[in-house]
Parts: structure tokens; C-alpha cells; sequence
């Protein structure tokens, strides 16, 4: 922006001042803080205030995250697949059979009314204790590494009640919690019946065992408490005890002690249980700044085990180097933020809860697996979720999208604007769902649209009724009794002194030429209707034509005809 300015003469200007020729044109100085990292800051601020952006967010992580980690499973089981079953697509046909299945959940979570998801978490409860109980039965639970945690469903596929567990706690503890907020400040009411239930779940994992999936349900049943309001001292105390519970389970197996001091002391533990962590660190190392190349990894030729599920992350270090290993935590930290971000925008206090305990669970169980992958936490053996090879793990995860997705659409400002697109696509073309009447504005619900549709019927009722006895009187306020005006208004033209010769109670006759505007008025404007106009044919009175809607009355005994209602004739 420039602007043109006549500089002063010379004899005006002091000794400090620069001399400006006149017409010549000066920049004007930028303000502060106008620079190109505002302006895209500011961008985003405007994109992130928008009522659909939260909904927008989590199904493009979603979107992200399922694709990427098909790909990255399809890389990193090729070849032990092909070991195995002569088939390099074996393990990546099983995950997209349950990525399928995911994605039927998810539709299915996303559109469940609250109402139906938190009267079936009780049931989900019994089931999922069922399963735990299930699975440590001789010939239904199916070992493997160890541990009794999958239940063969045919065909080759497992199914990890374990998962399951998880997502019942989730949705349980959050229904009581949220059902007793008035009452959460006493002991009684807020650890009974949840922390029973929490015990029960943990152990049966451990009688399998898990203790992987023991730390999963600590941080489903700890972040429950924090976000239902917990006091910071009973929060504490239940996350000393907890943390010293898993301390005293790390080490009281020998696997899992020697885990531990494989993590503490490397360079003098037994290399049985440090050559994963190893590898899986040179397979990071080697990967550089953006890797050997999609399907190009060494590591995953049988040297790193697991290296489809737990490890996966070291095949996406060495494949797509640092740029794939920080897009990864990148997607993690935008579902972080757009987690917490729902259950802030929200206002139901079990959607609150599930929310950000949800997005803690698998924000969590994301850190600590990247964490024992680069060699910052013990072995556990808990997967990446949405990139880790595993059918019931994907699914779970994908319904807690499906919620997270659900809640989005549950924001205020979301439900209005959604509110107000109406259908689309296939059902807008089939006319499904179609609305027979918009309301007036946006922001109004469907109970005070039938609610201002029954207003509209009654208005116009009496507007009729109005009419009728307005007509007939020819005067706005006429009342419907007795043809008598009503009390305070003007009297009809013509009604006991004029022209016409009239009375009050008889009158109307001489004013026929006149139609005031119509009764009822004051409801419609009231309301927010348009008012129309009344015609009045007054030359078409005057000259004798037909006036529209009226019919001719021939005139009695030689009287001529007048009065509201009647074509006068000349």
C-alpha cells in the first residue's frame, strides 16, 4: 500500500529530516506482526473454529492411520508370510479381512445414539469377564508366546477377548462414573462398583498372562477416574498402588525380571533377551533420513521378531527413515489434540469421559510402544495401534474411532450445522429423509419446529375465524359474538351515522366500498409470516365490474344491494 505525499520546504524541515521530492509515492510500513507464518497461523485458527472441524480431523487421522498401516503390514510380513504359508499376502489378507469388519463398527459406532451405547455397556461388561474366564479353559483359549489370550474362531483366525475387555471397561466406568458426578466426592461412590470390576478384569489377564494388557487396563481405569473428577489425592494414591501392582508384576516371572534387567543393564544381560531390542534399533539406524524404500528392509527377513507387530515401528524407521517414524508421532499427537478437543467442545459428561480416557488409551499405549521400540521402556509386547498386525487390536481401535467420531457429531455447534445440510448423496437423490418443510433458521431444533408448527396451524385457524367475521362487519376488530366491534376500536363506516342510515347492530350497510386489511394480522407478524395484501377493488366496485371471489346478489323488493360482500351496481 503506498500513498502519495507533498514533502514540507526546505526551510520547514529540521536538520534531522530526509528530504522528499512532491508526487513521489512512500511505503507505507507494514504492521507488526504481519508476517506469512501469522497469516497461516491465523488460517488455521479460522479452519480449527469452524463448527465440522473436529469431525473433519479425526476421520482424516483415521483415514491416515488405516491406510498406512495396511501398507506398512503388507511390507513388514511379506516375507515371513512367505515362509510360512507360500503366500506373501497371508497376514496382509487377515488384517484387511478384520480391517473390513473394523470399518462396518466404525459406520455402526459412529451413528449409535448414547442412549443405546450406554444401557449396552453393562452387557458388554458380563460378556467381556465371560470371554476372560473363557479363554483360560482347556481347548477354547489357544496359547501362544506363552500366554493363553486368543480363541480360535476358524479359518485361521484368533480372537483376543483381552481387546475386547478394554473397551467394556471403557464405556462401563464412564456410564457410573458419569450417572453418579453429584456424589463423586465420597469413597463409596466413586471406586464401588468400578474398582471391583477393575480387579476381576486384571486378574484374569494375569492368570493368562498379559502384563501387557494389565498396563493397558490401568490406563483405562486410571484416565476414567482423572477426567470423572477423582480428588488429586485419590487419584494419586490409586496410581502409587497401581504403579508398585505393575513393578511387583514385572518382576515377579522370571521372563518378565529378566525383561527388566535386560532394560537397565544391556551390556551384561543375557542376549536371549536383548537381541530384539538390538535389532530393532540397528533396523532403525539404518534406515537414515528417509529410509531404503518401501519392501526393502532386511530386518524383517526373519533377524527382528515381530517385526509385523510388535517391531513395527523399526521396520517404518528403516524403510522410511526419520521422516516416517516422526510422521507416525505426528498422527498420534493430532489425535491427542483432536481427542481432548471433542470431549472439551462437549457438553454430556459420559461423553466427556470416554473421549479423553479414549484418547489417552490409545495415545498411551502408542508412547509405550515407540518407547521399549527405541529402547526408552522394557519389553512389554503391546502393539502400535492401527499399524500393528492384529485383527481384534484393529478392530477395537477402530470402534474407538467410531466413538470419537460419534462425539464430533455430538458437539453443539456440529449438531446445528449438520442439522441444516439435510440429506446428501444417494439419499438426497432418492429423496430419503428429505425434509417437507425447512425451518427458518438453522439453529432450530425439530421439537420447536413441530412445536412452531402447531402454533402456525392453531394462528391460522383463528385467522380464518377472523376473516369470516371480519368480512362480514367489514371492520378489523370485530368480535366473533354478536357482530358487535370491539370495545376501544373504530367503528364501521357507516354504522349508525353517515351515509348508509345504518345501526351499530345492523350496520356494515355504506361501506361497502370499503375493505379494510385483514384480521389477523398481528398473528402473522407475530409469528413471522408474510402478511398479504388484500385487494380492493374499489373502480371495480365503482364501475359495476364482477369483483373476483364475490358473487352478485339481486336485490330484494327494489332494494339495491350494498354492503360488504356484494357488487354494487351503478
Amino acid at each position: 500500500m503506498t500513498t502519495v505525499t507533498d514533502a514540507a520546504p526546505a526551510t520547514e524541515r529540521g536538520h534531522g529530516e530526509t528530504a522528499v521530492r512532491p508526487g513521489r509515492a512512500t511505503r507505507t510500513p507494514r504492521p507488526a506482526g504481519r508476517g506469512p507464518v501469522t497469516s497461516v497461523l491465523r488460517m488455521a485458527k479460522d479452519w480449527l473454529d469452524r463448527p465440522m472441524a473436529s469431525l473433519h480431523l479425526i476421520l482424516a487421522i483415521f483415514g491416515l492411520m488405516l491406510g498406512f498401516g495396511l501398507l506398512m503390514v503388507l511390507s513388514s510380513s511379506s516375507a515371513t508370510a512367505f515362509r510360512r504359508s507360500d503366500s506373501a499376502f497371508a497376514v496382509f489378507v487377515n488384517q484387511s479381512t478384520f480391517a473390513v469388519l473394523g470399518l462396518v463398527a466404525f459406520f455402526f459406532t459412529m451413528r449409535m445414539p448414547l442412549r443405546l451405547m450406554r444401557t449396552a455397556s453393562t452387557t458388554a461388561v458380563i460378556v467381556a469377564l465371560a470371554m476372560l474366564v473363557a479363554v483360560l479353559v482347556p481347548g477354547i483359549g489357544s496359547n501362544y508366546n506363552g500366554a493363553s489370550s486368543w480363541i480360535n474362531i476358524g479359518s485361521g483366525l484368533q480372537f483376543q477377548p483381552s481387546e475386547v475387555a478394554k473397551l467394556a471397561l471403557l464405556l462401563w466406568s464412564a456410564h457410573v462414573l458419569a450417572a453418579r458426578r453429584s456424589t463423586l466426592r465420597r469413597l463409596r461412590s466413586l471406586l464401588i462398583p468400578v474398582l471391583p470390576v477393575f480387579l476381576l478384569m486384571v486378574g484374569l489377564v494375569m492368570l493368562q498372562p498379559d502384563l501387557g494388557t494389565t498396563v493397558t487396563l490401568a490406563i483405562v481405569f486410571l484416565s476414567v477416574l482423572y477426567f470423572a473428577g477423582a480428588p488429586l489425592w485419590l487419584f494419586g494414591g490409586v496410581a502409587s498402588m497401581g504403579l508398585a501392582a505393575v513393578v511387583y508384576l514385572a518382576t515377579s516371572a522370571g521372563y518378565r525380571a529378566a525383561r527388566v534387567t535386560a532394560f537397565l543393564h544391556p551390556d551384561t544381560a543375557d542376549p536371549q533377551f536383548t537381541y530384539q531390542l538390538f535389532q530393532g534399533l540397528y533396523a532403525m539406524g539404518s534406515g537414515g533420513l528417509f529410509g531404503v524404500g518401501i519392501g526393502q528392509s532386511k530386518m524383517k527377513w526373519g533377524r527382528l521378531p515381530n517385526a509385523d507387530s510388535d517391531f513395527i515401528f523399526a521396520v517404518i524407521g528403516e524403510e522410511l527413515g526419520l521422516l516416517g517414524t516422526l510422521t507416525v508421532v505426528v498422527l498420534f499427537a493430532l489425535l491427542a489434540y483432536t481427542g481432548l478437543r471433542i470431549a472439551r467442545r462437549n457438553v454430556d459428561p459420559f461423553v466427556k469421559i470416554v473421549a479423553a480416557a479414549g484418547t489417552v488409551w490409545l495415545v498411551g499405549q502408542a508412547m509405550i510402544n515407540i518407547g521399549y521400540v527405541v529402547g526408552l521402556l522394557p519389553v512389554t509386547g503391546l502393539p502400535l495401534p492401527m499399524f500393528s498386525a492384529g485383527g481384534t487390536s484393529l478392530v477395537i481401535t477402530m470402534v474407538v474411532f467410531g466413538l470419537l467420531a460419534n462425539f464430533a457429531r455430538r458437539e453443539p455447534q456440529a449438531a446445528t450445522a449438520l442439522r441444516g445440510l439435510g440429506p446428501r448423496g444417494l439419499s438426497a437423490f432418492l429423496g430419503i429423509g428429505t425434509r417437507t418443510a425447512a425451518p427458518a433458521s438453522g439453529r432450530v431444533t425439530r421439537r420447536r419446529a413441530k412445536r412452531q408448527a402447531r402454533r402456525a396451524a392453531a394462528a391460522a385457524r383463528r385467522l380464518d375465524e377472523l376473516q369470516f367475521y371480519g368480512g362480514r362487519y367489514g371492520d378489523e376488530r370485530v368480535g366473533p359474538r354478536g357482530g358487535r366491534p370491539a370495545r376501544g376500536g373504530p367503528r364501521p363506516a357507516g354504522a349508525g351515522r353517515g351515509t348508509g342510515g345504518g345501526t351499530a347492530r345492523g350496520g356494515g350497510r355504506g361501506s361497502a366500498g370499503r375493505t379494510g386489511p385483514r384480521q389477523g394480522h398481528r398473528i402473522r407478524r407475530a409469528l413471522g409470516f408474510p402478511v398479504p395484501e388484500r385487494p380492493r377493488y374499489r373502480m371495480r366496485r365503482a364501475l359495476g365490474f364482477p369483483v373476483p371471489g364475490e358473487q352478485p346478489v339481486r336485490a330484494r323488493s327494489g332494494r339495491r344491494p350494498s354492503g360488504p360482500g356484494r357488487t354494487v351496481r351503478p
